[in-house]
């Protein structure tokens, strides 16, 4: 990555900290941005601090996807920035009103000590705690000393009208007159005292009574909304990460009004039940959410159904991603029919839904019920470890949202004779708008792959192609990446290690399983195959497609 003449002076600035007092004073607001983005890359948290407290803009986004090659930020610098924001709370002059963090979790125990969603969520969540707190503290001690003032201001009040009534009171001639009247000008200021604090009193009322059947008048929802919303100096929008251990956190943070109010993206939950999911969802701002990804929750049929209704009140939900939540179809229990009618009638209602994720749900046979619900097209479909029958398969790719998809997942699906054609027939339906395609641990063999490639050369959209896990001899290799060379959007290929690589004694067809834990033989080199595969492209006149057999460390969205 190549730094402009710009980014090489930031970080020559914010590199000696001491001299920070030298140059803040003088930074015009437009390079703010760059000498921040210069303090992350160089994990400067001191200055990360110092610039975001004195951020000259009402809006500051940090995170977004990231490019090639670049780290997420350092976690003492994700703390530095949450601590300098609370710290301009207090500064009548701070301008930041929204702080995006969308996007800014990196991996747990990554390169450059990243934040992870968990640990950011936990942050964010303490941070608007945190900051009510300072708000009560500073609330209290204005008041204090709006008390003080206010007394010594009755006081100062009371003497002056003493000294009146004791000059008003004086007689010329004789000391009893004059007894008498500086009695009747005590008795008549003290009457005088109480009636000024009583009509002061009933004054407050009214002028109180007024404003709030003002507001009534005008809806009792606008009242709250507005009671909330004036306290409310920053909005943080961000991803948020909830399990067991911080969901209790988070619902307090959710619950909290001050200063920081928590917005939501895409919220991620993993090992907590239904009912603390619509506690979760009813808590969230319903403008903004665009995703929900329920992870290793057991939620079942009757659950989904459950939470669909409530999803359905956020009207910019596009993803709904559910990975291992224990919908299992293959059995038969008492209500089941009657809970797929509700799941699909609540799918029926989502009608910003453009990307379906279900993992390992064991569905057989229902995916018309699921897919045919939704009211608009999905652009991205993954459905690894299905179970898909063919008549599944024949579903999709006659379906409404064939046409439309643009990632498509269908990895640990087994193809095989009767569901190719099915295959064939979607990738032709799809070949203009797909751009990813995951086929990996699809039982392809070299024949099945032979009949499937002239389908996949089709694809003229397609930028990575996923086929890991499949038993391919290294001639059918070859033919993939001979297919593949002539595939001009195509820029990612994951292919399989070819069955010449592993160790003797691997059965004629492994699955994806066995192919996953066997060992390779350590008499082949692997960057051989490498090598030889780098060779038919070079040949073919690509430089620009990226092979790897690396499963692991796969990332399609780096094509993007």
């Amino acid at each position: 990555m190549v730094l402009s003449l710009l980014s090489i002076c930031a970080r020559e600035v914010v590199s000696d900290h001491s001299a920070s007092p030298c140059w803040l004073r003088w930074v015009p607001r437009e390079l703010y941005r760059p000498l921040l983005e210069a303090a992350f890359a160089g994990c400067r948290p001191l200055a990360v601090g110092e610039l975001v407290q004195r951020w000259p803009e009402r809006t500051l986004r940090v995170g977004g996807r990231r490019k090639q090659g670049q780290t997420a930020p350092n976690r003492l610098c994700i703390q530095a920035l949450l601590l300098a924001v609370v710290r301009g709370l207090s500064d009548q002059r701070y301008a930041l009103q929204v702080l995006d963090l969308c996007g800014l979790q990196g991996d747990e125990g990554g390169m450059g000590d990243p934040m992870g969603g968990w640990s950011l969520t936990v942050a964010l969540c303490t941070m608007a705690v945190q900051a009510r707190a300072g708000a009560q503290r500073a609330k209290r001690r204005e008041g204090e000393r709006e008390r003080k003032r206010f007394s010594a201001l009755e006081r100062e009040k009371d003497v002056k009208r003493e000294r009146g009534q004791w000059k008003r009171g004086k007689a010329p001639n004789g000391d009893g007159e004059s007894t008498d009247n500086k009695d009747l000008s005590w008795k008549s200021c003290g009457v005088l005292s109480e009636e000024e604090v009583i009509k002061g009193v009933r004054r407050r009322m009214e002028m109180e009574r007024k404003r709030e059947s003002a507001v009534a008048g005008s809806g009792g929802s606008m009242k709250e909304t507005e009671s909330v919303n004036s306290d409310v100096l920053v909005h943080v929008r961000a991803d948020l990460f909830v399990n067991a251990r911080s969901w209790e956190r988070v619902r307090v943070a959710l619950n909290t009004t001050g200063p920081l109010k928590l917005q939501c993206r895409y919220l991620r939950v993993e090992e907590i039940s239904v009912s603390s999911i619509r506690t979760l969802l009813d808590l969230l701002p319903r403008q903004g959410l665009l995703g929900i990804d329920v992870r290793y929750s057991n939620l079942g049929v009757a659950g989904l159904a459950e939470l669909l209704p409530l999803l359905s009140t956020f009207p910019a939900l596009n993803s709904l991603r559910l990975h291992y939540c224990n919908l299992d179809f293959r059995r038969d229990h008492p209500g089941q029919e009657e809970a797929l009618r509700d799941l699909s009638q609540g799918l029926t209602t989502l009608q910003e839904l453009r990307r379906l994720s279900l993992t390992a749900l064991r569905l057989p046979g229902q995916l018309r019920v699921l897919l045919s619900s939704l009211p608009q097209p999905l652009e991205i479909l993954e459905l690894p470890y299905l179970s898909l029958s063919p008549a599944d398969l024949a579903y999709l790719s006659c379906s409404h949202h064939a046409s439309t998809l643009q990632q498509l997942d269908l990895s640990e699906n087994h193809v095989d004779e009767t569901t190719l054609p099915s295959i064939r027939r979607l990738l032709s339906q799809a070949s203009s708008s797909l751009q990813h395609l995951s086929l990996s641990g699809c039982g392809l063999t070299d024949g099945l792959l032979g009949l499937l490639l002239p389908s996949l050369g089709g694809c003229w959209a397609l930028k990575s192609l996923a086929l890991a896990l499949n038993p391919l001899s290294m001639a059918g290799l070859m033919d993939l990446v001979r297919m593949a060379g002539r595939m001009p959007s195509l820029r990612h290929l994951l292919y399989p290690n070819p069955l010449e690589d592993y160790q003797p004694g691997l059965p004629d067809l492994p699955s994806s399983a066995q192919l996953l834990d066997w060992p390779l033989d350590e008499a082949t080199d692997i960057n051989t195959t490498s090598s030889q595969l780098k060779r038919v492209l070079i040949d073919g006149g690509r430089s620009d497609l990226f092979l790897t057999c690396d499963l692991l460390n796969y990332d399609k969205d780096l094509v993007d």
